[in-house]
């Protein structure tokens, strides 16, 4: 199993957390952004830069990634390209997309981003916080346990 973190809008204490994990259980891990991003000194840790653009680094992730690898994203359509993949999806706030539940995400960003052209919604997602974090590292742990082969 491989780790991947869209890396470019990640929270530094979710990077941390991965960072941990992948030494703790020697997995494979890369951050892929389109800026350079520092990461730990590790044989199990990297990062890739990619070319400036719209969405480089999603494409760069799902091209690179395979059946049961972990990417952690908060983008839903990249999301939905990896679930595509047969590997997992978990946003930075600990919630796991799914087949199952894709489509709906998916829809609902559509119709926000609806809204916000036409004026009707402004601002974003709520502020990361604690609660947040929290249920990120119960999510990883949860998931590490079960699918991490040493």
């Amino acid at each position: 199993m491989h780790l991947w973190v869209d890396a470019d809008a990640c929270p530094v204490v979710i990077k941390e957390m991965m960072f941990r994990a992948a030494d703790r259980l020697q997995l494979p891990l890369t951050l892929v952004a389109n800026q350079l991003i520092r990461v730990p000194p590790s044989a199990h840790i990297r990062a890739i830069q990619v070319a400036h653009g719209f969405d480089e680094a999603d494409h760069w992730i799902v091209e690179q990634v395979h059946a049961g690898d972990l990417v952690v994203t908060a983008d839903i359509p990249l999301a939905a390209r990896v679930i595509e993949k047969a590997a997992f999806a978990l946003n930075p706030r600990g919630e796991f997309y799914s087949p199952e539940n894709i489509r709906e995400r998916l829809n609902m960003r559509d119709f926000m981003e609806e809204l916000r052209g036409a004026g009707l919604q402004s601002g974003g997602p709520a502020a990361f916080s604690q609660s947040d974090r929290l249920a990120f590292g119960k999510a990883l742990d949860r998931f590490l346990a079960k699918n991490a082969k040493r």
